[in-house]
């Protein structure tokens, strides 16, 4: 079955990830597996980084790693293992990066419900599930 689950975070909505977290949890404890709980941060480029602090991407960075702690303490408290890892860059690109590095055989993701711009533009969601290698279940929220 599964031995490593991946679960994307936004780290700007860590509440929203709690079914995605629950769920992968008891998946992992069933099967053994490890959770790993992904945060993604942008990196902000041009004139938008006149307007910030000089430390933003770090403390971007710290406060994501302290959410994904959060939700991963509730893993363990599940009887689940479960680690972090934040990375910088494009969501999507992230984490399926991050699925191939680590080998992830599965990715469970939360999606909110599709409105008229997720049609036009795509969602992060839509676009882990037509690149990833992997298995990916979608938890609508």
């Amino acid at each position: 079955m599964f031995q490593k689950i991946l679960v994307p975070i936004d780290p700007n909505e860590a509440e929203f990830a709690g079914q995605a977290v629950d769920y992968a949890a008891g998946l992992a404890k069933q099967t053994g597996a490890v959770v790993r709980l992904i945060g993604v941060t942008p990196i902000l480029t041009g004139y938008v980084t006149e307007f910030l602090p000089a430390d933003y991407d770090v403390v971007a960075e710290r406060d994501a790693t302290e959410k994904l702690g959060v939700l991963a303490a509730t893993a363990k408290a599940h009887g689940a293992t479960a680690e972090t890892v934040v990375r910088l860059g494009s969501v999507y690109t992230e984490v399926i990066e991050e699925a191939k590095a680590w080998g992830a055989d599965l990715i469970i993701v939360s999606s909110h419900r599709p409105s008229m711009s997720t049609y036009f533009l795509g969602s992060n969601a839509a676009q882990i599930v037509r690149h990833a290698l992997c298995s990916v279940l979608v938890l609508r929220g």
